[in-house]
């Protein structure tokens, strides 16, 4: 019973490591997203800068996973080589394992501050990047408090009997606690939960040293392998680098492990405990890594290009025809059921706009380096939009010809209505946003600093907008109605703002912002229209509630009472 007790405490420290891990990555993304990504983009300035971005990215991030999804993506659309792919994660290694370093401190002392200013921060303010804030803090304070949670648990084990008959074994077979760890790293997928859980069992002097350095080393193996998990799915070049990175990490760290056993290894140089020698070593393996193969990022591309070949459907192809075979959520066996119809007809509309998605979301990519095969792969994506827009509407003309209540056709007029703006934004990504990303491309132009960061917050406050959108269609509910009213609002400001910034270049003759003036005017107002089309999904909620006038045309107080209402 005790034992039992044991493991469900230690179960639910570990979970409760993950989920702060987790936490702390989110919060990140979510405050820092464009600027993570840009920094991905930029990471071309030579191996030793990529290496560094990367580093940056691990540190801010907590997961060097979460940085090689980035490049993966990034090396999907042609925006950053393999090679520079892999610079980057050897970056991320070490950033991972200096992570590793911080949070093995004792810092307990911290953890009520951290609580107390982060729970403040996240349910006091409104501001996204404060509230993001304070979730990182909350996520910190967190991973601190499973690790002690963690010690508390095993502490108890050092009495039990089993735990030396275990110790000998793995002490005798390396490779089984090598292969052991790995495993483990791989199933909760996160390298810096695993090795703070190694580190706080040698810390508690559960773990002899030459027992957890074979952990160590699996540890990263399995932290390797996540990654080559995670993008199976995904285009050549994005599978290529993870890849890369197993074929560095993976070779290195078996190496390491048969070399431990060949000679007799000065732990003790690495620090006064065993739990400080584990982190101490895990960091210099990393330091080892990216020194002794940061040269050789050329050789391994070719190696990983050999391995996975190139073939001559692209992945974009690949999406076109999977949209294309997807089969309609248009149910016509319960046509006699209005309100079984209207929910088949709200399915069809949320695989619409999440083909628009697929449409926008690489715009930004397109821009930097896309091909023309990408471009015109993502304009084909256009006719499904424009078959489900006519499905749509016929299959919903067709239900109100049987008996409906007002509701009923009420809400079919809204999905009706809805349709025709999620087609209207399929027409302006792919009869403007992409040709102006061909146009850009074959000019050989480049958008100035500013201008293209405008550009990217812009994007990816729709990209965000989108999901607001799709999210009131499938729910209605009331306050993500109103944020997406609140969304529209703040959009026009920026594009706005973006205008008279823009100008202010052109009078300073800024030879970018010259060049590029009408595509960067022509993408911020089509931006600016795709937004206000998702937002149109919230007005007849809006205006149901009471909470927006149904006529645009009342009294200035009036509209202003109204508006003030809904951003209230």
């Amino acid at each position: 019973m005790q034992f039992s007790m044991i493991l469900l405490h230690l179960a639910g420290a570990v979970m409760l490591l993950l989920w702060a891990v987790r936490m702390v990555r989110t919060g990140v993304e979510r405050a820092c997203g464009p600027a993570l990504r840009n920094a991905v983009r930029q990471a071309k300035g030579g191996r030793f800068a990529s290496a560094s971005a990367g580093m940056a990215l691990a540190v801010l991030l907590q997961s060097s996973t979460a940085v090689a999804i980035l490049a993966a993506g990034f090396a999907a659309t042609g925006i950053v080589s393999v090679s520079t792919g892999l610079a980057i994660l050897l970056g991320a290694d070490v950033g991972s394992a200096l992570v590793v370093q911080v949070l093995s401190f004792d810092l307990g002392w911290l953890v009520p501050a951290l609580i107390l200013v982060g729970g403040t921060m996240f349910l006091k303010f409104e501001g996204r990047g404060v509230k993001q804030g304070g979730r990182i803090l909350m996520g910190m304070a967190f991973v601190l408090l499973s690790l002690h949670m963690i010690g508390e648990a095993t502490a108890p084990m050092r009495q039990s009997a089993l735990l030396p008959v275990v110790i000998s074994y793995l002490r005798a077979d390396f490779f089984t606690a090598f292969a052991a760890a790995a495993l483990f790293t791989w199933l909760i997928h996160s390298s810096v939960a695993a090795i703070l859980l190694f580190v706080t069992l040698a810390a508690q002097g559960l773990l002899p040293v030459e027992v957890g350095l074979s952990f160590i080393l699996g540890a990263n193996f399995g932290g390797a392998l996540i990654a080559v998990w995670l993008t199976r799915g995904q285009p050549i070049d994005a599978r290529r680098i993870p890849l890369g990175n197993l074929v560095f990490r993976g070779t290195a760290a078996l190496v390491t492990l048969f070399a431990l056993q060949a000679v007799v290894f000065p732990a003790y140089l690495f620090g006064a405990t065993e739990g400080r020698q584990l982190v101490n070593l895990h960091f210099a393996f990393n330091l080892a890594l990216i020194a002794c193969c940061l040269p050789f990022t050329g050789v391994v591309e070719r190696l990983v290009t050999l391995l996975i070949a190139d073939r001559p459907a692209s992945k974009s192809a690949e999406t076109t025809d999977l949209m294309s075979r997807r089969a309609s959520a248009l149910d016509r066996t319960v046509m006699r059921t209005p309100g079984l119809a209207l929910a088949s007809a709200t399915r069809e509309l949320l695989r619409m706009g999440e083909v628009v998605e697929i449409m926008l979301r690489p715009v930004m990519d397109f821009f930097d380096g896309g091909t023309a095969d990408q471009i015109r792969q993502a304009q084909k994506l256009d006719e499904e939009v424009n078959r489900a827009h006519t499905d749509i509407k016929l299959y919903i003309a067709e239900v109100n010809r049987g008996t409906m209540t007002a509701a009923e056709a009420q809400r079919g007029i809204e999905l009706t209505d809805f349709a025709i703006s999620l087609e209207r934004a399929g027409d302006i990504v792919a009869k403007n946003l992409l040709v102006l990303t061909q146009e850009l491309q074959d000019q050989k132009l480049r958008f100035s600093r500013e201008g293209w960061g405008e550009l990217t917050g812009l994007h990816n406050r729709v990209m965000a907008n989108m999901q607001l959108a799709l999210n009131v269609l499938v729910s209605s509910d009331l306050d993500s109605a109103r944020q997406l009213v609140v969304e529209k609002e703040r959009m026009r400001k920026l594009e706005r703002a973006s205008h008279d910034r823009h100008l202010k270049r052109l009078q300073s003759g800024a030879s970018q912002s010259i060049d590029t003036s009408d595509i960067h005017l022509e993408a911020v107002r089509a931006l600016k229209e795709i937004n206000s089309l998702m937002a149109s999904v919230a007005y007849p909620l809006l205006t149901q509630s009471g909470d927006l006038l149904e006529s645009r045309l009342a009294t200035g107080g009036d509209r202003a009472d109204a508006m003030a209402t809904a951003l209230a």
